[in-house]
Formats: C-alpha cells, structure tokens, sequence
C-alpha cells in the first residue's frame, strides 16, 4: 500500500530551506474534465426550505430563481450549463442579486452550498460589463479584483472555479500562493492578471515586488472570512486593505463568504464593509443537516484501536477523512492505517507542496482512499464522495468542528461525521455540542449531556443568540460614522511596509 512521508531534512547547508521550484501541472483544457463537480444528493431539493434571512438598508427584494433569467453574462450562463448547475441554490439566489446591485456582502450559509459560484458568477459579470482593463506583459499588473482565502488548496480549488466560469472570456485569473516557484508565478501574472486568487502572503510578497498593484480593485473578496479576520491573518488583511494603495471602503465592493460568523468576527468584518448587506442561510454557524452526527467517548489511548475497527468494518472504497491536530501525528497514523492494509496519505503544513498536492490528487482519484488530514483540510475543500469524516482529535473550536464535518454531506449528499471525545482534553467542546446536534436533529448521547453540565468552557461559542444572527439587529454593533477614521482598519494612507511575506502563515 502506498502513503506519502516527509523527507527528513528539506534544509539546505546553512540551515535555510533551498528556493521552491515546484510549478503546478497546467490547468486542463480539457472542458469534461474542468466542468466536473460534485453530483447533486437526494437532498438536493431540501434546500428549497431552508429559511434565508437577508438584513441591512434597502435589500434585495426579489431572489433569482433561476441562473437562464438572472443578470449574469450570457457566456457565464452557458458555463454554468456545462457545469450542469441546474438551478441556483439558496445563497447564490440571493448573493448574486445583491452583488450585481453593488452591494458591500457579509454571507453565511451551511458548508458545499455553493457559495464559491455565488460570488464568483456576479463578479466576473460585473469586470465584464466595466470592459476589462489591463494588457499582457507590462511590470506591473493592476486586477479589478482580488479573492483571498486562507490556505493554498482552497485558492487553487477557488481559481479553478474562476477559470472554468470565465472560459471563452477576456477575463485571466491568475492563482498565487506559498510552496510554488515564484519566477513560475510571476511569468504567469506578466501574461495578465484580471482577477487575483491568492493567499495573503504571497499576494503581499508580489505587492512588494510591485508585480502587483491594488489601485483599480472594485472588488475584494474574503472567503472563509472569519479565518481571515481572526487574529492568524487580520494583521496581513490590515496591511493589504489599508496600507498597500487599495481603494477604501468606500470605493470598492467587499464580499465576505462563510458558514461561520462569531460575534466577534462581525464586528471587525463590519469596519471592512460599507452599508451591507447580511445574508444568513439557516443558522449562522449551524452544521449541515445532511451529515450524520456520532460522538463518541473515547479515551486517548483507545482512539487508535477504536479507529481501525471502524475503518475495517466500512466499505475499503469510501473516502475517509481523518482529522489530527498535530502535524507529526498525521504521518505516523497514514503509516499504521497502511501497516494495516488501509491505504491512506496524509497532508499538513509541513509538507512540500508538491506532496500535499499529490496527496490531495491520490484522496480525489480514490487511489488512497483515507486521508489523514490536519486542520489546513477543513475549510472550503469540495471533494467529490467523501463518505466519512472522523475526528481522531476534536478542534479546540465549535465553528473549526462545523468547518472539518463539511467535507462530507456537500450539495444534498448525505454524509457521516464520526467524532472521539476525550473528557479530559474536549470537556469545554461539551456544551456547545450539544447545541449543534440538537440544532442539526442529531442524537445527543446522554454522557455527553452530563458533560455538558459539568463543563464551564464554550469552545468559543458563547451561546447567546446575538451570535448567530445579524448583530446590527439588536445593536450590537456600532454603526460608525462614514466620515471618521475606521478604529480597527486605519486609513489608506501609509507606506506599504517592508519585508519578505513570501510564505503564508500556517494556520494549523
């Protein structure tokens, strides 16, 4: 059986790790190939009844209902029929309406909903309609717009979005992230860059460099932007938005994608974005309800047998997603599934890119059909049949666990999430479990509801409903006045600051 290890020492002589060469393979040309997507579950048509909620000043009024009679550009409609999206789901009829209005966008919506297409689609119409600007092989390169997200798989699954979406358009995406040579990415921004798929790193590396320029942005785009807004990324988003000469607030379109948004988060969203809208579909923070829930007591020292018993007694070809919180773990647990006969690979921070890649590429085709995984697989990631996610360790947070159970049960699939809980490490995931299961209609063990009144800790789920809604609703957030200077993003009127952000923080 094959897996995939770290080589021991990737450091050069002096201790410093040589300059990345690897280069991605080339997009496909291929449209059967570029147009596959993950094929609709018999849930499918629930979507219909989950209730949406739309607040701010003067919203939409009227959803789409369909993608043959809404605003977008006619050559992205017949994309979105080679992408056999039938219809909208309830994010994109309500996203792309307000997005082609102009709107400033905060979205919440359950994880595999679509929202990638839901920002996507309006976008490119609206860099359509203004005429595309920019040439081809000048030193500097100005997109109209700008997608951040957080790690690298989930901006080249994002551009490869953006790439089918504007096929047979002027439109270039142009992806940029950590672990790829960067002479590669440079040659590829050279040839033109219209829009910009990129983790924050790079893209402040290529600032610098003055590769890129941020002045003729009329739209940035967060996704997973409450990952973009905690305290791993908000200084590099800082940076990007107030101080390397992207237009303010003001004079820019800001879209904010998740399936989470603690209160916290909306407050510093909320000095980023202009008189938004707020769209929540179901429950801000809720898990899907098409993901079998099962939380398990288990002790740290029988995860390992209680792993492999249900991994062999599951059919050998589902695709299993394995979630560890450290990185060394990842590796040696792919090592002991394979000693048993369970093919299995492993990806995490610490792998050369090309590694994660290809492991990625072996989990998709089915080849490894169990991918041990940390947190850098949780967010965003549409894999096609992904049966099982277990829960080796439990994240320190409820919104991290709704994030890592949403690689399963994706565009009305029905999925399994299978969860070990240790008292002694996950007592404070206690309380805010049951909330999630029973918000979700899942069984709730009676231990774990014992645990859950003994347990003083919230997992960074506060419980209060202010969290879960809109929170200009009840006043919760201070509506500031446009004229004075933002208090948590400063003014646009600073140097670019110096040094090297090549590589991406880590956020494992």
């Amino acid at each position: 059986m094959r897996t995939h290890f770290l080589l021991a020492n990737n450091a050069g002589v002096d201790g410093k790790k040589p300059p990345t060469t690897y280069v991605p393979p080339e997009q496909t040309l291929d449209e059967n190939q570029m147009f596959e997507s993950i094929c609709k579950g018999i849930n499918f048509d629930k979507y219909e009844d989950i209730p949406v909620d739309c607040t701010g000043q003067n919203p939409p009024q009227n959803p789409i209902s369909s993608f043959e009679d809404c605003a977008i550009h006619a050559t992205l409609k017949s994309n979105v029929v080679k992408a056999k999206y039938d219809r909208p789901t309830p994010i994109q009829k309500w996203s792309i309406p307000t997005i082609l209005l102009g709107r400033d966008l905060m979205a919440c919506a359950q994880t595999g909903s679509g929202k990638t297409a839901g920002f996507l689609l309006p976008v490119l119409t609206g860099m359509l309609e203004r005429g595309i600007e920019g040439s081809p092989f000048t030193e500097l390169q100005e997109p109209q717009a700008i997608v951040i997200g957080p790690t690298r798989e989930l901006v080249a699954q994002i551009y490869k979005e953006a790439y089918k979406f504007s096929l047979n358009t002027r439109i270039r995406p142009v992806v940029v992230y950590g672990g790829v040579s960067v002479s590669h990415q440079l040659h590829e921004i050279e040839k033109g860059a219209h829009i910009v798929i990129a983790t924050p790193g790079r893209l402040i590396d290529f600032i610098n460099r003055e590769k890129i320029g941020l002045s003729k942005v009329k739209y940035l785009v967060l996704d997973e932007a409450d990952r973009m807004l905690d305290m791993g990324f908000k200084d590099d988003i800082t940076k990007i938005c107030c101080r390397m000469g992207m237009p303010d607030k003001f004079n820019r379109q800001t879209l904010m994608f998740s399936a989470t948004f603690p209160s916290e988060i909306q407050q510093i969203a909320h000095q980023l974005l202009n008189d938004y809208i707020f769209i929540t579909v179901g429950m801000v923070g809720g898990a899907n309800q098409d993901i079998i829930q099962n939380i398990e007591l288990v002790e740290n020292k029988e995860k390992q047998e209680k792993l492999l018993s249900i991994l062999k007694n599951q059919n050998s070809e589902e695709r299993t997603l394995i979630f560890v919180e450290k990185k060394k773990m990842t590796d040696f647990l792919a090592l002991v599934l394979c000693q048993h006969n369970l093919p299995a690979t492993s990806i995490h921070g610490d792998r050369e890119q090309r590694e994660r890649e290809e492991a990625l590429a072996y989990f998709k085709s089915g080849k490894t059909p169990i991918l041990v995984a940390t947190s850098v697989a949780s967010r965003g990631l549409d894999i096609p049949g992904v049966n099982h996610v277990i829960n080796y360790d439990l994240p320190a947070s409820i919104d991290e666990y709704v994030h890592r159970i949403g690689r399963t049960g994706r565009c009305g699939n029905i999925g399994q999430a299978t969860s070990f809980f240790n008292p002694s490490n996950d007592s404070q995931l206690a309380r805010p479990l049951v909330k999630i299961l029973s918000e979700a209609s899942q069984e709730v063990p009676h231990w774990l509801e014992e645990q859950s009144g003994l347990s003083s800790g919230l997992g960074g789920f506060e419980g209060q409903s202010e969290e879960r809604v809109d929170l200009r609703k009840n006043g919760n957030i201070q509506i500031a006045d446009s004229t004075k200077e933002q208090s948590i993003f400063p003014s646009n009127n600073f140097e670019a600051p110096s040094g090297d952000f090549g590589v991406e923080e880590s956020w494992e």
